[in-house]
């Protein structure tokens, strides 16, 4: 079993910017890799960020030079450094661990957090 609980999220005005963080317990090391996701309602929910056990990352288009995701492996620990935040940045925010081997996409989750929500007002 895996554990995700995220922590970070806030209310923040346009430009501001918050770190959220994913504190992850279980099995994770050898099995998954750990990313984010967002969702508005009414819309699916979105990969923000991943970052492979190789320690490549991938970014959303749309946060592209804004945000930077990283992992503190000695704490077991997913950060996500939101920069320059926009309004449509308003989102629930989760942590997600996805198998090693595995695309990062919705389809592959195998473990989600509870969420944490952020809110940029313009």
């Amino acid at each position: 079993q895996v554990q995700l609980v995220e922590s970070g999220g806030g209310s923040v005005q346009a430009g501001g910017s918050l770190r959220l963080s994913c504190a992850a317990s279980g099995y994770i090391d050898s099995r998954y890799y750990l990313g984010w996701f967002r969702q508005v309602p009414g819309k699916e929910r979105e990969g923000v960020a991943a970052i492979y056990p190789s320690g490549n990352t991938i970014y959303a288009d749309s946060v592209k030079g804004r945000f930077t995701i990283s992992q503190d492996n000695a704490k077991n620990t997913l950060y996500l450094q939101m920069n320059n935040l926009k309004f449509e940045d308003t989102a629930m925010y989760y942590c997600a661990a996805v198998p090693r081997g595995s695309w990062f996409s919705l389809g592959r989750v195998a473990y989600w957090g509870q969420g944490t929500q952020v809110t940029v007002s313009s």
